[in-house]
């Protein structure tokens, strides 16, 4: 009886505490064969991979900083209500700029894709080179079940 006490003791955190990593991707994403998922879900919070402003036939949006940050944020709320999610459940973004000079514009369309004083925590930094000549990929992290 001792001996299966201690087996317990030692077997059951690890059933209850293991983790399990969730992989999303739509059969387009797959299809293209991209070097990354468009999701990870580990313990009910989901990872999004950064998004550019891409259109639906895959061509970057054209119009500066203000329509690629709509697009961009588009494209977030899409493939989290794929999921069953809303822009409610994001908690967390990372919003990366080509050039800090665009972040006042940014910031003023980021905003309205979501409630008023339900932010999510943010931070923002510019690089250079984003991904198909963005001018900003935007990073997300939502919880599932977050109701």
């Amino acid at each position: 009886m001792k001996n299966l006490l201690f087996i317990l003791t030692l077997i059951l955190p690890i059933l209850l505490f293991s983790q399990k990593i969730q992989r999303i991707n739509s059969n387009e994403h797959l299809e293209k064969n991209r070097p990354f998922s468009q999701a990870t879900i580990v313990n009910n919070v989901v990872y999004l991979s950064g998004q550019i402003g891409t259109l639906p036939n895959g061509k970057l949006i054209s119009g500066g900083i203000k329509a690629e940050t709509r697009q961009t944020l588009r494209n977030i709320k899409s493939l989290l209500e794929s999921m069953g999610l809303k822009m409610d459940d994001v908690f967390k973004c990372t919003c990366m700029l080509n050039d800090i000079k665009d972040w006042p514009e940014m910031s003023e369309i980021y905003t309205t894709f979501f409630k008023k004083g339900k932010l999510p925590a943010r931070s923002a930094f510019a690089g250079s080179g984003l991904a198909a000549g963005a001018k900003l990929e935007i990073e997300c992290m939502a919880l599932m079940n977050s109701d």
